[in-house]
């Protein structure tokens, strides 16, 4: 069988799941999108009642993608077009090649994936997060949503200061950690007024938590963030250790309906552990990172995600 990492060349987690791949002796491309229209042709043929969907690579080697029987949609690079293009042919061109490649993501349909892109793309928005971590039961932030000024200063009073800011998606080049919001935060606003953002309860926390979903197993690792220098978000703390942490049953439970629900085979899923020992879920990330946690605690990710692979649809 063949396995496709949908990914870009430099990604440290996608060549860490290939050498576990390598290690069952499993045929591994890696595909840069990056590289399409310049260094890669797509090629969808229908004739005869048969189909043929294929990618040819600069140089003449082609992939066949009828032979894909997995695929990891781990991190996709977005179209990279020819330089100096009229700005509408360059918006067509664009549409053309998300549109046909949209087509080509569902007609391999015989290939196991993880995740199915379209449950990728949903999963990743915070409000139907929070919705179904609710209705399963997990505990979550006391949360505003908003582009009202007036709203979020009545939070902000509300919970006496005690509130934190983040983005809904975060891009590249606006990227921003989860920050308190202060009384000086005045400047935000105006920005309020132009686009939503999420406001949360600060939790006060003992340990973050990160939970890789990887089928139906967890690998939890705590953080201890009551020393930590920026206690709301973990990952301005590059020294934060973690080690491998046991979740109560229930918790580990309702993590793996919210899987379910979201229908998902990977996931990143964060937790705060309060002081009186709670659980509250703060986000999932169909794409999250995983090689700090198994650096740290021994706990064998990348090797699962392979085997997830192999072995197909539970």
């Amino acid at each position: 069988m063949t396995v496709l990492v949908l990914s870009a060349a430099h990604d440290f987690h996608a060549q860490a799941v290939i050498r576990a791949l390598a290690a069952h002796a499993a045929d591994v491309e890696l595909l840069d999108l990056s590289e399409f229209p310049t260094r890669l042709a797509l090629s969808m043929a229908f004739e005869g009642g048969r189909h043929r969907f294929a990618m040819r690579r600069d140089g003449g080697d082609v992939l066949d993608l009828d032979r894909i029987r997995a695929v990891w949609w781990r991190r996709p690079q977005p179209f990279r077009l020819a330089p100096g293009m009229d700005p509408s042919h360059q918006r067509f061109a664009l549409s053309e090649a998300s549109t046909a490649f949209q087509g080509l993501y569902q007609s391999l349909d015989h290939a196991h994936w993880v995740n199915i892109p379209a449950r990728d793309a949903t999963a990743m928005h915070k409000p139907y997060q929070l919705t179904l971590a609710q209705r399963i039961g997990l505990e979550i932030p006391t949360t505003l949503m908003t582009n009202d000024i007036e709203e979020a200063r009545e939070f902000w009073h509300k919970h006496d200061g005690e509130v934190v800011y983040k983005q809904f998606l975060a891009l590249p080049d606006t990227w921003r950690e989860t920050r308190r919001l202060g009384p000086e935060d005045k400047a935000l606003a105006e920005a309020i007024a132009i686009a939503p953002v999420i406001f949360q309860r600060h939790v006060a926390a003992t340990a973050d938590i990160r939970v890789t979903a990887v089928g139906s197993a967890l690998y939890a690792g705590a953080a201890d963030v009551r020393e930590a220098d920026y206690p709301q978000d973990v990952r301005m703390n590059p020294s934060a250790k973690y080690v491998a942490h046991d979740l109560p049953p229930d918790v580990a439970e309702h993590l793996r309906q919210l899987m379910n629900h979201l229908g998902l085979v990977y996931g990143a899923i964060d937790l705060r552990l309060t002081p009186d020992g709670r659980y509250v879920f703060l986000e999932i990330n169909p794409a999250g990172q995983f090689l700090y946690i198994e650096h740290d605690t021994g706990q064998p990710i990348a090797a699962a995600l392979a085997q997830v692979l192999l072995d197909g649809p539970a």
